[in-house]
């Protein structure tokens, strides 16, 4: 097992994970898969600033996370949201926790303090959205903070989204 940085020839492979989410989940709630020049542009957006990693078994790519931007304000600065998807028929091998380890430690390193997590949260469980992903993150330290009821529709459904948070640093007086 590998981690390491992302980088631009890594898009295709990834934009591959993403899209089965897109398309058959309502893990993310974006209807349409983006294309590979915004998936790329999205990977570039994102890297200027945060960490984005991804995970190699035998040189294939497994899966990815990434921080970004929790709010624009300066406030928030020492917050950011994280973001993990696997390949969809990988799970169980401890990829997730991995990434999530190592993305961990890059936002600690950058003083950020505050991690939160968006994630579609089935009012009753079917066959695009389970609880897992809630699961995971409380697995790994996460705890619920928020409920937005019935905010996101997809598959003819309506979903609840939640925030989790996980406190990874001190909260220092002069940060």
């Amino acid at each position: 097992m590998n981690i390491r940085n992302v980088t631009i020839e890594d898009a295709d492979r990834l934009l591959d994970i993403y899209s089965y989410y897109v398309e058959k989940t309502a893990i993310t709630f974006e209807y349409d898969v983006p294309s590979p020049e915004e998936f790329r542009e999205r990977i570039i957006r994102i890297t200027g600033k945060y960490p984005y990693i991804v995970l190699e078994e035998n040189g294939v790519i497994m899966g990815y996370a990434y921080a970004h931007e929790f709010h624009e304000r300066a406030a928030y600065s020492h917050s950011a949201e994280v973001t993990i998807y696997l390949g969809h028929d990988v799970h169980g091998h401890g990829y997730g926790r991995a990434l999530y380890e190592e993305l961990e430690m890059r936002l600690k390193d950058m003083g950020i303090s505050n991690l939160y997590a968006c994630i579609g949260d089935p009012i009753e469980e079917d066959e695009t959205l389970t609880r897992n992903s809630e699961l995971f993150h409380h697995h790994m330290g996460y705890t619920k903070c928020g409920t937005f009821h019935k905010c996101g529709y997809k598959f003819n459904r309506w979903y609840n989204m939640i925030w989790m948070e996980k406190i990874i640093a001190e909260h220092d007086l002069n940060p």
